[in-house]
């Protein structure tokens, strides 16, 4: 959900995987290329589980309303995502809609869109709402207020597909009415009505007060976390995976990983300055996307105010050497300056400065330097496929490092942040902005500055390692339009959840994909390069849709024309 997006483009390591869904020429994207396979080979087999705990809990006696309404809120939360990722999707898997099947089924039907709403979404959240509890069994448990969130950015998300601005074209084909008679208006004002229901009952949950808190690996599981994947470094049981080494599979929690460009590069003194490190500014190196300049230029153009640029990017590598059994107190670093454990060694600047002068052999990486500095520097129209700022905010954090590098080589211990209190904000701002009617006081310029006001308080200098405090709430409301539009709502919406896998989904839903996404700059994949290309996308009408897995119409005993109905059309 990144790669493909106005967040980020496929860096040098790339695979298919990441070439085919850029949409630029060096790959395509076909059933059997798509990785939502794993979607797909997943979501249906949780759905049929839940569908059996739903369907036997009452004969079985014990088990409370509680707990099939987190049966419920599941199997609501896979169609969700396959609605949005493939249209229309099946509701009989064998035994009849919405059935607990046990045979094995090799025929299928797709419902349409608006039946995926009305007959599962729609009720088995409702359903979840009333029988959940306020407050989890366990932390990270589906709660009432969960099941709001949910609930309202599925009724905003069916909202724009009943609108469909843009013309785009759904499936199976259908007319976009509402079977229970409603409209887009409709559903607009119940998603806003239900995120304000959730903001205003919050139950055990609460926007943290710095942005850096967020997502800082020390602080993880904090209140405003509503859902998350977990893991754990206290056993690889419970883990899912080793301690020590991860292959890049299901069920590590490696997606820290692919926006860590290989750091381990840069010279100083002809040593590795800056070490393979299981800290959260480091990680494990794998190059297979990176951030656009426009995303570091323009997305995060505010980078003294709002704090989100520090706390989502590893922009300043500091030298570590030390903890790899390196005893020198320095080292040589860019102009010949020495430069100490925990300096910097190599900083991402937040300005052009025409000062700067790159040579290929500059620290291995081909950075630059500025008169008077220790640190090599890069620009941010230099950056490239293969030198980028890494992403801070999914690195990991051990406890079990010592004085040494830790386990870099390892899947992140953290859990995987699904779902946060903000985003209730987030939605009920976009449906005002789409013409729900707002109470006083969260209008939608209100709400989105709830957000920007957390953003402009300091309380560290992530990338200065050092002690900040200041609060930029003035300045960050000065800057909000007095009308805010949905451009500006995805431009902030970006700047809160960059990198979190859920950018696709928010540019299909408002099908602002093409205008967003159409065109991106970035340097190529050689150390030096420091030239920016824009590259085109070909983003058609058709691929809102992912394509339905090969392996899926392959295993169906039906008609080739059956079978040929079956898939999604351009593919």
């Amino acid at each position: 959900g990144i790669t493909g997006t106005d967040e980020a483009t496929y860096a040098q390591s790339a695979d298919g995987n990441f070439k085919d869904i850029d949409y630029s020429g060096v790959g395509s994207l076909t059933p059997a290329s798509s990785r939502t396979d794993v979607l797909w080979g997943t979501a249906f087999p949780n759905i049929n589980t839940a569908s059996g705990v739903i369907e036997n809990a009452e004969e079985v006696g014990t088990i409370s309303n509680a707990l099939i309404a987190e049966a419920r809120f599941f199997r609501a939360f896979d169609y969700f995502l396959l609605v949005q990722t493939f249209g229309g999707v099946p509701l009989d898997l064998g035994a009849g809609e919405l059935k607990f099947n046990t045979s094995t089924a090799r025929t299928s039907k797709r419902n349409t869109v608006p039946e995926v709403y009305t007959k599962a979404i729609f009720p088995d959240l409702l359903k979840a709402i009333t029988d959940l509890p306020e407050t989890g069994r366990l932390t990270g448990t589906v709660t009432k207020n969960v099941a709001r969130l949910y609930l309202s950015k599925a009724y905003l998300t069916y909202a724009w597909w009943l609108e469909n601005p843009n013309a785009i074209p759904t499936y199976p084909a259908c007319e976009r009415v509402d079977p229970d008679g409603h409209n887009a208006a409709w559903y607009y004002q119940q998603a806003y009505d239900v995120a304000v229901a959730g903001i205003e009952n919050p139950g055990p949950y609460a926007l943290q007060a710095t942005y850096y808190d967020v997502n800082l690996g020390s602080n993880d599981r904090n209140k405003e976390i509503m859902l998350y994947a977990d893991h754990t470094e206290a056993s690889e049981k419970y883990n899912g995976s080793s301690l020590t080494y991860g292959g890049g599979g299901a069920p590590d929690n490696f997606a820290g990983w692919m926006m860590t460009w290989n750091y381990t590069s840069i010279r100083s003194s002809g040593v590795s300055s800056v070490q393979r490190e299981a800290s959260q500014p480091l990680g494990r190196p794998w190059t297979r996307m990176c951030p656009t300049i426009g995303v570091i230029k323009n997305t995060f153009a505010d980078k003294t105010n709002d704090s989100r640029y520090d706390g989502t990017f590893t922009y300043v590598y500091r030298g570590n050497w030390n903890k790899a059994g390196n005893t020198s107190a320095t080292l040589v670093n860019a102009n010949g300056m020495t430069v100490a454990p925990g300096g910097a060694i190599l900083t991402f600047l937040n300005e052009e400065d025409p000062a700067i002068v790159y040579d290929k052999a500059t620290a291995n990486i081909g950075a630059g330097i500025l008169p008077g500095r220790a640190d090599f520097v890069i620009a941010p129209s230099a950056i490239s496929r293969i030198v980028y700022p890494g992403l801070w905010k999914l690195g990991p954090y051990r406890t079990d490092n010592g004085t040494g590098l830790g386990q870099p080589n390892a899947a992140s211990t953290r859990p995987f942040n699904i779902a946060k209190f903000s985003e209730l904000y987030f939605i009920a701002a976009e449906a005002a902005v789409k013409g729900a009617s707002a109470k006083a006081g969260k209008s939608a310029v209100e709400l989105i500055n709830v957000i920007r006001m957390r953003a402009g308080k300091w309380r560290w200098d992530n990338n200065g390692n050092v002690a900040k405090v200041a609060d930029n709430s003035a300045a960050m409301v000065a800057a909000t339009p007095a009308t805010i539009d949905i451009n500006f709502i995805l431009a902030e919406r970006s700047r809160e959840y960059y990198a979190e896998g859920g950018r696709w989904f928010d540019l299909v839903r408002t099908q602002k994909w093409n205008e967003l996404a159409g065109s991106y700059q970035i340097c190529g994949s050689a150390y030096g390069d420091h030239t920016p290309a824009t590259v085109t996308r070909t983003i058609q009408k058709f691929h809102y849709l992912r394509p339905i897995p090969s392996g899926q119409i392959d295993g169906m005993e039906m008609t080739a024309e059956d079978k040929a109905a079956y898939q999604n059309p351009g593919y």
